[in-house]
């Protein structure tokens, strides 16, 4: 056990969980100041109750056992640990905090008009039966998905392209807001945005470099390939949006960069410097243009989860089968594997001199964890909407959930407009 590995580990364990608090201001900031402590509280609800999971049984099915399509129970309840030789107990907390902030994700789909009683039932059942599965066909050395040689570095395809395309089932069954979409619903605090794009920007950084589980060269470039894809993603989602509405706008930069960061997700740790600027700036460009498809079919995803995480997921994960450069990154040319680390990588990408066979197996792996996701989630929420009601009512729509649902007010504008009085 290398301290300084483990260090680093611990250390981006700490980044991503970081990132929650950081996704609960990013969405906070953009729903109508009457929700702001519901969005915040769905966020943190993930984190207080899905590591607990993780630990005592989500860990051990996810990558313990040697099975094709899910692990078993032998390192349930925080059972066979070795704490003084082994890396493994830091990376099993470390990949808590990824199955913490993903169905996290999820909430700012379904932002102004879910119950909160049916959001805190739905996050542990989805971790289970759909986060579970998906991570361990991506992730685990046996895989379906992973043997296949499909390649997902930090969590694109099992992250954002699952809880994006749950999201999508979710809200077809929750259905429109209120007035969706003649009425606008701008953002009610763009400084709330901004802190936490800036949050999540930061965490990133121990979501993407971190995932190397080492702290080595393959951990650098990725760490370079987070910070410059993201800035590429703002970038290149403003000039779309200048050149489009005539406007830089704040909502459209933190959006880009978030939507940089989705995209090198999967790829930080198979690509070059030049090709996560591409990467980065594809990602801006076409999630800039997704976010529309929303009012053109009809699907009222509040803040653009599909937009951005689950089409530029899609877009950095079949990029991988494009710009994947295994030479580049220290793995010998042709076979694919690390002399120094034994690690084994697909081919190279198309633009690299490879086949089409890992941008296959990219879109495979994509498309298997879509249909996936989407049918098992489209189950678990009708079910529960069957039994318990995922709705709010009308009222409670108009009124807020901050005060219906948590008997609590983000802002005191009574004594606001005394003290202005005054």
């Amino acid at each position: 056990m290398d301290t300084g590995n483990l260090t680093w580990v611990l250390v981006s364990g700490a980044l991503v969980l970081f990132m929650t608090p950081g996704l609960a201001f990013f969405y906070g900031g953009m729903v109508r100041s009457k929700n702001v402590l519901n969005m915040l509280m769905m966020n943190f609800w993930c984190v207080l109750v899905v590591p607990i999971l993780w630990v005592l049984v989500g860990y051990s099915l996810s990558f313990s056992g040697s099975g094709t399509w899910l692990g078993n129970f032998d390192k349930a309840f925080g059972r066979g640990f070795d704490f003084a030789g082994s890396m493994e107990p830091a990376v099993m907390i470390f990949l808590a905090t990824f199955a913490a902030i993903t169905p996290a994700l999820i909430s700012g789909a379904v932002a102004d008009r879910m119950r909160f009683a049916a959001w805190a039932v739905f996050v542990p059942i989805w971790s289970l039966l759909v986060y579970v599965p998906v991570t361990y066909w991506v992730f685990a050395p046996n895989g379906f998905l992973k043997d296949r040689g499909s390649l997902d570095f930090a969590g694109g395809t099992a992250i954002h392209v699952n809880a994006g395309i749950a999201a999508l089932a979710v809200i077809l069954v929750l259905g429109k807001r209120k007035g969706w979409p003649t009425e606008g619903a701008p953002p009610h605090s763009m400084p709330l945005v901004m802190l936490g794009t800036g949050i999540l920007w930061f965490g990133w950084f121990g979501f993407n470099a971190g995932s190397e589980l080492a702290a080595d060269g393959v951990a650098v470039q990725a760490f370079i390939n987070t910070f410059l894809a993201a800035a590429a993603g703002g970038l290149f989602w403003a000039l779309t949006e200048r050149i489009r509405d005539g406007h830089f706008t704040n909502l459209g930069v933190a959006s880009g960069i978030v939507a940089g960061l989705v995209g090198i997700t999967p790829a930080c740790g198979f690509v070059t410097t030049l090709s996560s600027i591409a990467i980065g700036a594809i990602a801006g460009i076409v999630c800039a243009f997704a976010v529309g498809l929303k009012t053109k079919l009809g699907y009222d995803d509040a803040l653009d989860v599909i937009g951005v995480h689950l089409v530029g997921g899609l877009v950095g994960s079949i990029l991988i089968g494009f710009f994947a450069d295994p030479a580049a990154l220290g793995y010998e040319a042709g076979t694919g594997v690390n002399p120094e680390t034994g690690l084994l990588m697909a081919e190279q990408g198309l633009f690299f001199g490879g086949g089409a066979g890992l941008l296959v197996e990219q879109l495979l792996a994509n498309v298997m964890a879509m249909v996936y996701s989407f049918v098992v989630t489209f189950v678990i929420i009708k079910v529960l909407d069957a039994t318990m009601k995922i709705r709010v009512s009308h009222d409670v729509e108009a009124e807020g959930l901050d005060l219906n649902e948590h008997a609590e007010t983000a802002y005191n504008m009574s004594e606001r407009a005394m003290g202005r009085t005054n």
